[in-house]
């Protein structure tokens, strides 16, 4: 796990000072050593930088930028089968000088070109210089664990791993996108190939980018897709056979990504998820694992007592430590810093707490992500497959007649019901979903912030139209869409890639810790989107196989437990302990700095929350996070 930067400029003006400007302020993400490799030719002038978090091959043999006779790479992630690709390399007559997975990328890429990367397997992200072709290729991996910004704009073009690079080019130009701000909004990241400046993008997950330096022509491509195993037929098996060829591949998958020269840990939740890693991996294994659990008690986070028997149970090298409210409250300011562009997912605090404890033990840690994308784990999936099936069987006459008498009823104008939780939010979205009824309707009111009227009334500018976002996706094929699958693809595609996989980048690599999933091996989602939908939920029992491999290994009363997941006090923070910062940041004279949003709007936000609307809270922080984004990277 590593940084990458670098350019091409076709105007030849770059200069080394710029490229390790770029590069070294990537030192978090990896501080055991730098190198930057630098080129002149007809077309331009080239840098490449690397930051080097050194995990495998820890000699100067896996030193980077690499070089292979007319290629040069920068490279950042793993390759779990790097060895066995290595064998198959050496057998073609290929001779290596060191042990590192940033070899064997090279010397593959130089036998089998591009379609190379159909043989890798894990979590990459890597720009490679043909000094013969006169080409930069850039990729990124299947899922999208590695991020990968690219920049083209008047005859510059900058990549990295993350956008703080860009910041160090005097030629940057950091204009913003207002689309995506409008969609930050909406969704608390921003989603898709966008990035919140223009000129700049996100190299999208399973895709490559050829930049043709002869004449600046810039072509993406994707290599891989998701929905090519959704859109497949339903897998004819009996469910123990499943689930011993499930247990097996999830076995491989993680066994894969154990592989290291550095000590590797476990973060131990006492959930379904982080307990399959932790069983399947400990199973058979003389040495301990060690897991790693934290807890922030005072605010009602503590899932430590649940990590602990669990730990107890499989015999781990098990630490725990539990945080205060001060910790997790220190962490904001320098939020703005690491999520270099709006981010808004309030579990990035935690998560950083709990990376920043494992780092003073291990420099790879496994984590459990994807499990809920594969195996249908969230709590939406209840929504769509319990009541929407309810909302369809009431006659669209009605269903808009109901809707009608909504919109002249406020939802605080309700007695008692007015006083629960999120009352108002959720009475809304059932508002809009009786209006219009339909898979991709409870999708959007599940996964947006603000309703498209809510967003006229923000916005200072004129709206935008976000069709062309993978939340609107039309690929899965009727014959093979069903809720669930729908759901899924979806998820995995937004979801997991715009918040959960940045999330967890940014906040490993903040304390220089390599991050791992397990669960995202590109084989095991081939397998998993094509099991049957009651293999993953059956009568209301979500991520049912993986649960029933888990209670192979754990008594089932010990797992049965609420889903707590990383929430924090966000409504409590805002009214109390943040209220000063919410005041600063969010105040009139800020807003008013960019004439992005109604300030009138934020100001009845601010006053709801402060008064007590818990509901109202999410919506407050996301407006917190962008300015505080913006003081930091616009002013």
């Amino acid at each position: 796990m590593c940084g990458i930067s670098g350019f091409f400029d076709f105007k030849g003006v770059s200069t080394p000072v710029i490229l390790d400007a770029m590069t070294d302020v990537l030192e978090h993400r990896g501080p055991d050593g730098r190198g930057v490799y630098y080129d002149q030719n007809n077309y331009g002038v080239l840098g490449l930088g690397h930051r080097r978090l050194s995990i495998i091959d820890l000699s100067e043999t896996g030193k980077q930028p690499m070089q292979f006779a007319e290629l040069c790479i920068t490279f950042n992630g793993e390759i779990y089968n790097y060895q066995d690709i290595k064998k198959e390399l050496s057998a073609k007559g290929h001779q290596f000088i060191g042990n590192s997975d940033t070899e064997v990328i090279l010397h593959a890429f130089k036998e089998w070109g591009i379609s190379s990367i159909d043989k890798l397997k894990g979590m990459f992200s890597f720009v490679i210089y043909d000094k013969e072709q006169h080409k930069i290729t850039a990729v990124r991996d299947r899922v999208g664990v590695k991020p990968l910004f690219y920049y083209l704009h008047d005859g510059l073009f900058m990549f990295s791993s993350e956008l703080k690079s860009f910041h160090q080019h005097p030629k940057f130009n950091k204009t913003i996108n207002k689309n995506a701000v409008a969609d930050f909004i909406q969704y608390g990241n921003i989603p898709g190939s966008q990035s919140i400046f223009q000129f700049c993008n996100k190299l999208q997950p399973g895709h490559y980018l050829e930049l043709n330096l002869t004449n600046g022509e810039a072509l993406e491509n994707k290599y891989w897709n998701v929905y090519d195993a959704f859109n497949k037929p339903k897998l004819k098996i009996d469910f123990e056979e499943a689930k011993t060829i499930t247990k097996d591949k999830l076995k491989d998958s993680f066994e894969l990504r154990m592989v290291a020269d550095v000590p590797v840990g476990v973060f131990l939740s006492g959930g379904y998820d982080s307990t399959c890693v932790t069983g399947l991996l400990q199973q058979n294994r003389s040495e301990k694992l060690k897991t790693y659990t934290i807890g922030v008690p005072d605010i009602g986070l503590n899932e430590a007592p649940f990590a602990k028997e669990i730990a107890e149970h499989f015999e781990t090298e098990h630490t725990e430590l539990n945080c205060t409210v001060k910790d997790a409250l220190d962490l904001i300011n320098d939020l703005p810093f690491f999520y270099d562009e709006p981010f808004a997912d309030s579990s990035a605090i935690p998560t950083i707490l709990v990376s920043k404890m494992a780092r003073k033990h291990v420099t790879v840690a496994l984590s459990a992500d994807g499990g809920d994308e594969l195996f249908a784990g969230y709590n939406r999936y209840d929504y769509m497959l319990k009541y929407g099936q309810k909302l369809e069987k009431i006659p669209k006459i009605f269903r808009k007649s109901l809707a009608g008498a909504m919109s002249f009823i406020p939802a605080n104008q309700l007695p008692i019901l007015k006083k629960r939780y999120n009352f108002h939010q959720r009475y809304e979205k059932v508002k809009k979903l009786l209006k219009e009824f339909d898979n991709e309707a409870i999708m959007m009111s599940l996964s947006q912030q603000f309703t498209s009227e809510q967003m006229r009334e923000i916005l200072k500018f004129s709206n935008h139209d976000n069709r062309d976002l993978a939340f609107f996706s039309k690929e899965l094929k009727p014959e093979y869409l069903t809720p669930l699958s729908y759901m899924l693809a979806i998820d995995f595609q937004t979801y997991l890639v715009d918040d959960i996989m940045q999330k967890v980048d940014r906040a490993s690599m903040a304390v220089s810790l390599e991050g791992r999933e397990p669960f995202l091996d590109h084989d095991l989602i081939n397998w998993a989107a094509q099991l049957p939908d009651d293999f993953k939920y059956k009568s209301g029992i979500k991520k049912y196989i993986l649960k029933e491999i888990v209670h192979e290994m754990v008594p089932k009363e010990m797992m049965e437990r609420p889903k707590m997941g990383f929430a924090i006090p966000i409504a409590d923070w805002l009214a109390k302990d943040l209220k000063p910062i919410v005041e600063i940041y969010l105040s009139k004279e800020l807003l008013n700095h960019h004439q992005l949003f109604d300030t009138d709007f934020i100001e009845k936000l601010k006053t709801d929350v402060f008064n007590g609307k818990k509901e109202m809270a999410s919506k407050l922080w996301y407006f917190l996070m962008f300015q505080m984004w913006y003081e930091r990277w616009m002013k």
